[in-house]
């Protein structure tokens, strides 16, 4: 059975995922979620593989989580960069324009476990944020969501803080941060290989009389 004090913020997060999504019946779905009871929220996420069932899980097996779902490509997000350890996403209810998160790739509840390259990742998508955005500073900080550490780099224009009031972002919105934060691939150069010099003086035959 899910932890009653984690309903609300699971509903909060799949109406999230479902209204930035292209399903064709998305209203009629997040009108179902918001009147589901913990039972039928607990069906429907194991339906869609968002969670294993309980009989499948042992004692010491956590449910999958949202964010390990994310990570794993279940659920579409707008992904800005990546390295062996975890992965950079755009927030969909940010607090300030480019809020972004990182998401360890394996799930970990305590944040002194956090691998330190999450946050490289994090002080790399940071310098970005600088270069790309007017901020005063950017914040670095990480909290526990679904029980899985995560790291948050909201930019800082006037004051904000992790406490700061969020807002929805439009979809558009967040193709165009994705354009201007994602790690940009470098095409391939194929050098040409070039005749080598030649040090030592020709063979040539004999001439014939």
């Amino acid at each position: 059975m899910l932890p009653s004090e984690q309903i609300p913020k699971i509903k909060e997060q799949l109406l999230e995922q479902i209204g930035h999504s292209n399903l064709p019946n998305k209203e009629e779905l997040k009108k179902s979620i918001e009147l589901m009871n913990p039972e039928q929220l607990e069906e429907f996420l194991v339906q869609n593989k968002l969670i294993k069932p309980e009989e499948e899980n042992s004692e010491e097996e956590n449910q999958k989580c949202i964010f390990c779902s994310i990570v794993e490509g279940k659920i579409p997000t707008n992904k800005i960069d990546e390295n062996k350890d975890s992965i950079a996403v755009l927030e969909i209810n940010p607090i300030s324009k480019g809020h972004s998160i990182i998401l360890p790739k394996e799930h970990f509840s305590e944040s002194s476990k956090i691998p330190q390259t999450a946050f490289s990742l994090a002080k790399k998508i940071s310098k970005k944020m600088k270069t790309k955005f007017k901020v005063k500073n950017v914040l670095i900080s990480s909290s526990n969501v679904f029980g899985h550490e995560i790291i948050n780099v909201i930019p800082i224009y006037k004051n904000e803080t992790l406490a700061s009031p969020r807002s929805q972002a439009k979809p558009e919105e967040l193709e165009q941060l994705k354009k201007l934060l994602e790690k940009k691939t470098k095409p391939k150069v194929i050098k040409k290989s070039q005749p080598k010099e030649i040090k030592e003086k020709l063979w040539l035959p004999k001439r014939i009389p």
